[in-house]
């Protein structure tokens, strides 16, 4: 079906009167309210508009949640789909989403590590196998409900995609997206990056969608919420251990800070700037016991059970070999907090591979270490074995496994896994 009307909010298309050659654009349905405004928006464009919607999961082996919140969805998607007057389908993707989402996400849990499976699933699903039954269907973009902007500029002649955080910043989900290619971008189409989200249900109510009140989606990408403990324990099972409380005071934060008053960057001080804090049983006291040390994560409040302590507990580390969880009273225990982080260099992305530092360069950005957190200043630091990030102040439960992201003004430059 092809619509016709006004421009796009999409950066590439910023004028209402603008108009444009017809191109076909797959848009990714989840039945909530910011992916059907994006294909009501690029139908009004002028876009030859396709509605799919993805499902991901039908694994009786193990149960993401006992509601199925994935029905519900692909109904409303359908519903939208009907109402805008564009063709719409199903497409089963739960085969390779296992495989690439939940596999990968037992297996980091399973090693003390902490996934960011919306990143792979943009970087895996979305942005790839979906993008791929887009282009046999004759598409030329997709598009998604992200709350994020793309623009392009020349670069040697030649044209170079940026990713940029959404004008809301209260919604900016430019993170999630911190995966992606050069190849990807060029085929993406982030409609409502220009808005914010009450002018998306606004238009939401104006078109008369079902999704327009429709609360936004907190679980794993088109499956729906997910209860983490009980997720994880259908294939890592219990094993119950000890908790160790770390006092505040303990020795090993008065040396970190000795290392991290320094401003040399030799690689003997970047590596003591990035260690986690390495702690044994001695150096605290049994505060209780754990149901088994693979379900927890650094910064971890609740979950533990453990109360008559002046100040709630909050996980600081994990010893996965031993099964221990140690923990410290407060959110301003210094065992939650560190300098600097490390990215292996075969985990570096670089969303812009024109502005890759090279081996031995240096660099100024702002970083965020996981989604919603603000970004924080940093200096970047390439050696041949990876990068070094050092922030001007400690982060806050630095965790292995999370996605750190770093920008240049708005733009997201580059990201990488945290060691």
């Amino acid at each position: 079906m092809i619509g016709r009307g006004f421009g796009s909010f999409c950066s590439e298309h910023p004028t209402f009167a603008k108009k444009i050659p017809v191109k076909r654009v797959v848009v990714g349905l989840s039945g909530g309210v910011d992916s059907s405004v994006a294909a009501y928006l690029l139908k009004e464009q002028g876009y030859e508009v396709i509605g799919i919607f993805m499902k991901n999961w039908h694994d009786d082996s193990v149960t993401i949640s006992d509601e199925c919140p994935w029905l519900e969805d692909a109904n409303d998607a359908m519903l939208v789909a009907e109402k805008l007057d564009i063709p719409f389908q199903t497409l089963d993707l739960s085969g390779p989403y296992k495989a690439r989402i939940v596999d990968y996400m037992f297996r980091e849990y399973q090693q003390g590590r902490t996934p960011n499976p919306d990143v792979l699933c943009n970087r895996e699903i979305k942005f790839d196998l979906f993008l791929e039954a887009a282009l046999n269907l004759g598409a030329d973009y997709v598009a998604t409900g992200h709350y994020c902007r793309k623009d392009s500029l020349e670069v040697d002649g030649r044209p170079v995609y940026r990713l940029l955080a959404g004008r809301d910043q209260n919604k900016d989900q430019s993170y999630f997206l911190c995966q992606l290619t050069q190849e990807q971008l060029a085929r993406a189409l982030f409609p409502v990056g220009e808005l914010t989200k009450p002018q998306v249900r606004q238009i939401a109510r104006e078109q008369g969608l079902i999704t327009a009140e429709k609360k936004d989606s907190q679980g794993l990408c088109f499956i729906g919420k997910v209860r983490l403990p009980d997720f994880l324990q259908q294939q890592l099972k219990p094993n119950s251990g000890e908790v160790i409380e770390i006092p505040a005071d303990a020795g090993i934060y008065q040396e970190a800070a000795l290392a991290a008053g320094t401003t040399a960057h030799d690689n003997a001080t970047l590596e003591e700037l990035v260690k986690p804090y390495s702690y044994n049983p001695q150096m605290g006291r049994k505060a209780g016991e754990h149901r088994g040390a693979h379900y927890f994560t650094i910064g971890q409040r609740k979950g533990l059970g453990i109360g008559g302590t002046p100040l709630p507990l909050f996980v600081l580390a994990t010893d996965i070999e031993k099964n221990i969880i140690y923990v410290g009273q407060g959110e301003n225990h210094p065992g939650l907090y560190r300098p600097g982080l490390f990215v292996r260099q075969e985990e570096l992305h670089w969303v812009r591979p024109d502005l890759a530092l090279p081996v031995g360069g240096e660099a100024r950005y702002r970083v965020r270490i996981r989604y919603r957190q603000p970004l924080e200043e940093a200096t970047l630091i390439r050696r041949q074995e990876g990068l070094y990030i050092v922030f001007d102040r400690p982060q806050k439960a630095i965790a292995a496994g999370q996605f750190a992201a770093w920008y240049l003004d708005d733009e997201l430059v580059g990201s990488g896994v945290i060691a």
